[in-house]
């Protein structure tokens, strides 16, 4: 059972899951019909990534610089919600632009607004539930996300493929999903904002942009020289795995359009894989506690390096795509949910938001390094495959580092 702060801290999760599923499915589709019948795959996956690298870039700098900030008593929340309501705002009117070049600019907008709340979002989970509950209740944050994501999705879906049936035509049907998920969004937000309250803050004795800045000064000259060498190792490990789980998720979309697969077949097996995620995440919650949470970690990174070299390889058809999507479904949850559970364990509560930040940096510049990859090797080479499969190799770095992180544990605790 679920204490009333960590189940409304978990609804977040189930709010802004939705946001992440426009942004997989709908997005790329709508943002092609934008770019006209004239336009091919690979312009599509160059002009997608260049935007999902300029959110991360942005995102990446200014989250960490705000971090400290927001760890003095009562400002994680203020924080939060300046970005959490710049992402609302921006996805109810996403739908209604008609320039590639604004509907650019308001995307970014939106994922920046989406993307910095997740940090505070993030960091409050140190507030919410105690160390042995962190597995289960991150895991289970991401378990309901997906399944809670189902029933926008299927309406936006439904909307989107048949608007006739509910009165629209097709052009305000291709809108409205972005209308449906702004406010399930805004809806399941607001029982945390009722509740929270910071319980782990820094020392008030002096508030100064200098003082902030001095001590954000010395946890980056601690992280880099690796003083804590098992917080050191578990952001680099992650700032290699995690690239692949992110790069194969905001590109999934563009990827499956440059090989002509259907709308609908894709928009059925991004449906197919929250059905997969929910089991899967909960269940990897559990097993942490008795298999251990890197391991389980390292389980999930191992199944993303053998599903991008499927989706390089032997990904063609339909029947393909759902069987990428079953394997995403698997793992996803439970290395993202693990990953910020992990984190949270072995970082000073009281400069959760200071440390989620440079956790946010490793992502985000992770994402970069990801996103800049497949648009580069795929404009060179003109083949999306052989874009998708460097995805591997950073895949592989971030499973041997996470057995690096292992061996410190492990004398962490003989010690």
């Amino acid at each position: 059972m679920y204490t009333k702060n960590e189940r409304n801290w978990v609804l977040y999760d189930v709010g802004n899951s939705a946001l992440f599923m426009l942004i997989t499915a709908f997005v790329p589709m709508y943002f092609k019909t934008l770019l006209g019948a004239q336009s091919t795959g690979e312009e599509l996956v160059v002009l997608w990534a260049n935007a999902q690298t300029a959110t991360s870039l942005i995102v990446a700098i200014l989250v960490p610089l705000l971090g400290p900030f927001a760890d003095y008593p009562g400002k994680k929340i203020k924080f939060f919600n300046i970005f959490f309501l710049t992402g609302v705002i921006g996805c109810l009117i996403l739908g209604f632009i008609t320039s590639v070049t604004w509907f650019l600019i308001v995307y970014i907008l939106m994922a920046i607004g989406l993307n910095a709340s997740l940090v505070f979002y993030d960091a409050m989970l140190v507030d919410v539930t105690t160390e042995e509950n962190m597995d289960r209740v991150s895991s289970s944050g991401y378990a309901w996300g997906y399944i809670g994501s189902v029933f926008p999705f299927i309406l936006s879906m439904l909307v989107f493929m048949f608007p006739q049936y509910v009165g629209l035509d097709a052009d305000l049907g291709h809108r409205m999903p972005f209308v449906i998920t702004g406010i399930w969004w805004f809806i399941f937000t607001m029982p945390m904002e009722k509740t929270y309250v910071q319980k782990h803050s820094k020392d008030v004795s002096e508030i100064s942009v200098s003082h902030t800045m001095r001590e954000l000064g010395q946890t980056v000259k601690c992280i880099c020289k690796g003083e804590d060498r098992r917080v050191f190792y578990f952001l680099l490990a992650f700032f290699f795995y995690i690239d692949g789980v992110h790069t194969v998720i905001s590109m999934s979309a563009t990827y499956a359009i440059s090989l002509n697969i259907a709308d609908k077949d894709m928009l059925l097996a991004f449906l197919w894989t929250q059905f997969v995620a929910f089991p899967s995440a909960l269940i990897y919650g559990k097993l942490s506690n008795k298999v251990g949470t890197l391991r389980m970690i390292r389980i999930g990174v191992a199944a993303y390096f053998g599903g991008v070299f499927f989706a390089a390889f032997w990904l063609k058809s339909a029947t393909g795509f759902f069987a990428l999507a079953t394997l995403i479904g698997m793992f996803q949850g439970g290395v993202q949910g693990l990953s910020r559970s992990y984190f949270g364990r072995i970082i000073p509560k009281e400069r959760s938001n200071e440390y989620f930040g440079f956790f946010d940096i490793f992502g985000k510049a992770a994402a970069v390094v990801g996103t800049v990859m497949v648009a580069i090797i795929t404009d060179l080479t003109g083949n999306p495959s052989y874009g998708v499969l460097s995805i591997a190799i950073l895949l592989f770095i971030g499973f041997v580092l996470l057995m690096e992180v292992q061996k410190i544990d492990t004398q962490t605790e003989e010690a």
